[in-house]
């Protein structure tokens, strides 16, 4: 039975912790999302978590994590209420205790069909989509014969220079844990020069490629297929719908759409950097 509104609103607002990852697992099964953990133990460490812990007992009526990348631009993310406390303004409540934090930073997110409305009245603005595609690749079609390989310590600082490049902003802080936080971390390298870069993931019974970002589709295709053929789980990735040659080219190898999410923005036109060097994100949470 629904508490009354009341109580809920009087709830607290907590910072989480790396302390509370399980916590915030079972948060996400309980509305019928993956646990996962790992991922939410980079967004735990890497970001700032916000949780209401539930009046009934243990665990959370419901969470959210930030990841700042400076001034200029901050993510939410896993934005989820309890099933019991659906409905009752309690996501609502909590989004706005996350606008009150971030201040004048612009604030990003990815947003499902029933959170878009929410997140429009508070005054995000939908600047594209994204297409959640998984499956077992097949290799059906070929990746262009683009260099590939395994990175290594010495190509972290030219990664990070790409990555601010076509970011944007500067996400040294997430880069930097990618060599821990990833199964694979694969660069293109043409003529001396790092072209392109893309990690593997796990997750659940998945690998999440993410993030990938490469000069041109062909690049980023060739990464793809490199990850691909080093791991024997499915792959789990998110495009943004304007690559369609990349997408096209995954679905004939297998991975296909699965969801698709509004990529949204608050205070700024749209988000920084060049969208056409950058395919996937790190991970995404879309609420």
């Amino acid at each position: 039975m629904p508490i009354s509104p009341a109580p809920l609103a009087q709830l607290p607002i907590r910072r989480l912790t790396s302390e509370d990852l399980l916590a915030c697992a079972d948060l996400s099964e309980n509305r019928g999302w993956p646990r996962e953990e790992h991922k939410w133990g980079l967004l735990l460490t890497a970001g700032t978590g916000y949780g209401i812990d539930d009046p009934d007992g243990p665990g959370l009526a419901a969470g959210s994590v930030v990841t700042s990348y400076g001034p200029g631009l901050a993510a939410i993310g896993m934005v989820l209420v309890a099933e019991r406390y659906a409905r009752q303004g309690v996501g609502r409540r909590l989004m706005q205790h996350v606008l009150a934090e971030a201040g004048d930073t612009p604030l990003t997110l990815h947003a499902t069909a029933n959170g878009q409305p929410l997140y429009e009245q508070l005054g995000f603005t939908e600047t594209s989509r994204a297409e959640m595609v998984r499956g077992r690749f097949t290799f059906t079609a070929p990746a262009p014969d683009v260099p590939v390989r395994p990175a290594t310590a010495e190509d972290l600082p030219a990664i990070l220079r790409l990555d601010q490049e076509v970011f944007g902003l500067d996400r040294t802080h997430i880069i930097a844990r990618l060599p821990a936080f990833a199964d694979h971390l694969r660069v293109a390298e043409r003529d001396g020069e790092i072209t392109g870069f893309a990690a593997a993931w796990p997750n659940m019974d998945t690998h999440v490629i993410g993030p990938l970002i490469a000069r041109d589709p062909g690049t980023a295709q060739a990464l793809i297929a490199s990850l691909a053929a080093a791991t024997d789980r499915p792959l789990r990735t998110d495009i943004d719908v304007r690559h369609t040659s990349l997408l096209s080219w995954a679905k004939e190898n297998g991975i296909d759409t699965i969801a698709t999410n509004a990529v949204m923005i608050r205070s700024l036109p749209d988000l920084p950097g060049d969208w056409r060097r950058r395919f996937a994100p790190l991970t995404v949470a879309a609420g």
